[in-house]
């Protein structure tokens, strides 16, 4: 079995779901008391916040190349960095490290695919709904993608971060949530992806007029898979 180097922390909600699916898929393959090899950096996500919200994402990269360093120094065979948005400053972490990254958004590109979907919603940060980083490889896997008009992407983020990193899950905001997916549904979309990994505390498949891809999910269960290969 090889070694996950897990970066959580961000926020440490999701982590703790990544960190019950990757034992639970592997004792679902190799049963008995088999759990998975994990060597865990858990972040202050307070310091990568505050440096997000001025735009420093050269410090976000040395930080996390830092912790990327010592966990291929420790051990770890490939690294999954437990949340989408953090995936920006791959290409920085990747300079500095032997081992490979499983990237969340190749992950879940497979997974629609693979349903014959190729018309799907994005929901996440701003920065994952706006910028290139998770985009470009859904659009390199032959996918289309919506995202939500300018209003209602603020809305999306200020729920992650003002309420679901908070470990604040609430009703009025699932309704908003379930009204963005209701738009993007009549624009042509098939399917919802779930890219930021709190979004699976206020949003479950009962929840959403279109089938959903959470990215916790499909991430947590490919590092598995990769880590029994």
């Amino acid at each position: 079995m090889k070694t996950i180097g897990l970066i959580g922390g961000m926020s440490w909600e999701s982590t703790i779901t990544y960190y019950e699916i990757l034992n639970k898929e592997v004792v679902k393959n190799l049963g008995g008391l088999h759990s998975s090899k994990i060597l865990m950096y858990n972040v202050d996500f307070a310091e990568l916040e505050a440096k997000m919200s001025v735009d420093d994402w050269d410090g976000i990269a040395e930080i996390l190349t830092d912790v990327s360093v010592r966990l291929e120094k420790g051990g770890a065979d490939f690294i999954v960095i437990a949340t989408n948005t953090m995936h920006k400053v791959v290409p920085e972490i990747e300079k500095a490290i032997n081992i490979p990254i499983l990237h969340i958004a190749d992950a879940t590109a497979s997974v629609v695919k693979r349903d014959g979907i190729k018309k799907v919603g994005l929901l996440g940060t701003k920065f994952t709904m706006t910028q290139d980083f998770i985009m470009d490889r859904l659009l390199n896997a032959g996918l289309e993608v919506i995202i939500p008009d300018t209003k209602d992407i603020e809305k999306v983020n200020d729920v992650i971060f003002k309420e679901l990193c908070l470990g604040n899950v609430l009703d009025s905001s699932r309704k908003e949530y379930q009204r963005i997916i209701d738009d993007m549904k009549a624009k042509g979309a098939e399917g919802v992806i779930l890219g930021c990994t709190e979004i699976g505390m206020l949003i479950h498949e009962a929840d959403s007029s279109l089938k959903t891809y959470d990215t916790t999910i499909i991430h947590a269960k490919e590092a598995a898979k990769l880590a029994l290969v």
